[in-house]
């Protein structure tokens, strides 16, 4: 049976239909402050504005999804606030930003101090990584919209960060010829997690122990890597024209830097629990446009500056790679297979 991201709910065509329906939308509202002007307002990683002074301020909000429900039903809370910081901080610096200050906003259907401060753990294990201070947040308790017997929440933040006008970085640099750099994920990290329960759970328990993977629902429960530090000073040492973080929409996220062509033919063989996913159905098509397929996030550089990147990662404990290259046909490919 081959299954598809739809069939859980997810019909990724209809929501970036709304997506570009919701940005013609918010685009009036970029000239409403005299003094302030909108630099990226919409489908990049970030929004950014330039301040009087000629400051940079980029915002970025997001979630942990449907990776919640796994940690509900693990009984374990203090990994996913590691999630939400790295969700927000991954993306944001795909501008060339520097976090500085994150909010968090839990809604739960009762309070629970200890899930609470379990969850409140997890952000701040991921706010030390990133470097970035918790300044705030909100909880809020809504038992008539979260429903459910057992203690159910969702998870979301906010991330803002700055950074100087002639360090933005859009992905208009990006040309033929420069290459892409894959630096390794822990795993699924946060994305595709209704396809995953949808065919995992069909056939495993949460606490079966798979070879090559261990338990499941740890295996789910894996943090997403942060890569602030290491992306940070690849910006500071190196010629970078383009950066993405590969969370929802996988590898089809480099057309949001520019509309080019962007050919994946060096990939690394992906981690045991993305084959076990395909072999329950869902074909590998639908795989590359899902999933992050063991690589968390890309750097794309001239190919001179491929040296100076991984010794970089490396010195941050991360394994990277070249997976590929920037090309002159329009679209996404890995090898001969167009995905975007």
């Amino acid at each position: 049976m081959v299954v598809k991201y739809r069939d859980a709910g997810i019909d990724i065509a209809k929501i970036k239909r709304s997506q570009a329906s919701i940005g013609r939308l918010i685009s009036s509202t970029h000239s409403l402050r005299k003094g302030i002007k909108t630099m990226s307002g919409f489908g990049h990683y970030a929004g950014i504005v330039e301040m009087p002074g000629g400051k940079l301020l980029a915002t970025h909000t997001d979630g942990v999804g449907t990776k919640v429900i796994i940690a509900q039903m693990m009984k374990k809370y203090d990994t996913v606030g590691i999630d939400c910081i790295a969700m927000n901080v991954n993306d944001i610096i795909c501008t060339g930003a520097t976090p500085i200050s994150f909010v968090d906003y839990i809604a739960a259907n009762r309070n629970d101090e200890k899930i609470f401060n379990a969850i409140v753990k997890g952000l701040v294990r991921g706010a030390k990584i990133a470097r970035v201070a918790i300044v705030g947040g909100e909880t809020a308790i809504l038992p008539d919209l979260i429903s459910g017997k057992n203690f159910a929440f969702d998870l979301a933040g906010m991330v803002t960060g700055i950074l100087n006008k002639q360090d933005m970085i859009l992905g208009d640099a990006i040309k033929s010829g420069d290459i892409i750099i894959g630096v390794r994920s822990s795993g699924l990290h946060s994305n595709g997690y209704s396809l995953a329960r949808k065919v995992l759970l069909s056939r495993y328990s949460l606490h079966d122990r798979i070879r090559g993977v261990g338990t499941l629902g740890d295996a789910l429960l894996s943090p997403t890597e942060i890569y602030v530090q290491p992306v940070l000073e690849t910006i500071a040492e190196c010629d970078v024209h383009g950066l993405a973080h590969i969370t929802g929409g996988s590898f089809t996220k480099l057309l949001r830097l520019k509309k080019t062509g962007y050919l994946l033919d060096s990939l690394p063989e992906p981690p045991e629990i993305f084959q076990i996913i395909e072999n329950r159905g869902v074909e590998r098509e639908e795989m590359y446009k899902t999933f992050n397929m063991g690589i968390g996030f890309c750097i794309i550089v001239p190919e001179e500056e491929k040296e100076r990147v991984g010794k970089v990662f490396r010195k941050h404990g991360f394994r990277s790679s070249q997976i590929g290259r920037v090309v002159e046909r329009n679209g996404v490919f890995v090898d001969s297979l167009r995905i975007a």
